[in-house]
């Protein structure tokens, strides 16, 4: 069974996903508090982090920031501002999708699922578990990209950004194709969101320069793929 992690202080709405989940067979566990949620963390097994951003101790761009130092899980944000720029930030931190409140139970259920499965998914290529380009190297049945033979730490959509762009090398994406791909529904797009993804990428990959910036198109992975069984 799919298990979620809520982190928000508000017991109501904890109580009421509690049920709608069920109905879905998920089991979501609720922390009211960032230091509830850390420690259900450190104890159970999760599939998905859903993150309200007004918390108390601290906020939930704070709590998404400390689980990543330790963690790829996916993360789900909740805000009841719906402000543009949470969402730039959340995604900038490395949360992997966002929802304002108030919200429709069952769009939450459909954005969770998609991003579980996604995540789930141990071979998007239909061929190759192994994908090298230069020095960069990914493995699809680990989910796993290297830099030298150096594990790099990626979030859910970095690494699945990363995926699309080495599974077409040479290949422009625009930022639109790039969101709708990564999140696998219509959703409102913000460029801003893509251009600050690229770029955590591009720092991970330092000092190599793999992905290239088509001006007034998009971005491309460039160099020759080598695909091995």
């Amino acid at each position: 069974m799919t298990k979620l992690l809520l982190i928000d202080d508000d017991q109501r709405l904890g109580n009421l996903l509690t049920e709608f989940f069920n109905q879905h067979s998920i089991q979501l566990d609720h922390a009211l508090s960032p230091s509830d949620g850390f420690e259900k963390l450190e104890h159970g097994q999760y599939d998905l982090v859903i993150l309200d951003i007004m918390l108390p101790e601290m906020d939930g761009f704070e709590v998404c920031k400390q689980i990543r130092k330790n963690s790829e899980i996916p993360i789900f944000m909740l805000t009841a501002r719906g402000e543009v720029m949470d969402r730039i930030i959340g995604i900038e931190l490395g949360a992997d999708d966002y929802l304002a409140k108030p919200f429709e139970p069952r769009e939450l259920v459909a954005r969770i699922q998609r991003i579980i499965k996604r995540t789930k998914i141990k071979s998007l290529p239909k061929n190759p578990t192994q994908i090298k380009i230069r020095e960069l190297s990914i493995d699809t049945d680990l989910r796993q990209a290297t830099l030298n033979d150096e594990i790099i730490n990626l979030s859910t959509m970095e690494y699945n950004c990363l995926l699309l762009l080495a599974t077409h090398p040479n290949k422009t994406f625009n930022r639109d194709e790039i969101l709708n791909t990564l999140k696998g529904i219509d959703t409102e797009l913000f460029s801003r969101s893509i251009d600050i993804l690229i770029s955590r990428l591009r720092h991970k990959l330092k000092p190599y320069t793999f992905i290239k910036t088509i001006r007034g198109t998009g971005y491309c992975l460039v160099g020759a793929i080598s695909e091995s069984d």
